[in-house]
């Protein structure tokens, strides 16, 4: 009878390793393994520090395509500290973020929103 508590209790720890393992694996691949990237082109509305444990900085760019539209909005998150510090020294200037859009990530504690901001440019 003792044995077969012993195996039953094995098997169970051995499903929970496998389990933690296997969610470690896919965060780490949600937040290296890039969707895609690009580049958005606008103006710099909001810049701000979110969340209770996870610190990152959520945004919002403002995109005019044509002069005399209602612009669109793109909503991004930033994990670096020092691409947070360029945005942040040229609010009211016309921007090029570079993003890398990570799909599937679990948890809003990685950041708001898929688009994650890996550079920025000023555009004169």
């Amino acid at each position: 009878m003792v044995g077969v508590r012993s195996m039953v209790m094995r098997w169970i720890g051995g499903l929970v390793v496998v389990a933690l393992a296997g969610s470690v694996l896919y965060v780490w691949l949600a937040l290296t393994w890039s969707y895609a990237s690009g580049e958005r082109v606008g103006y710099v509305q909001k810049l701000s520090s979110k969340g209770w444990m996870c610190k990152t900085w959520e945004g919002e760019l403002s995109m005019v395509s044509i002069p005399g539209t209602s612009p669109e909005k793109f909503f991004f998150t930033v994990r670096d500290d020092a691409v947070s510090e360029q945005i942040n020294q040229s609010l009211g200037k016309r921007v090029s973020l570079h993003y890398e859009q990570h799909k599937g990530v679990p948890t809003t504690c990685f950041g708001e929103t898929e688009y994650f901001i890996t550079d920025v440019k000023v555009v004169e």
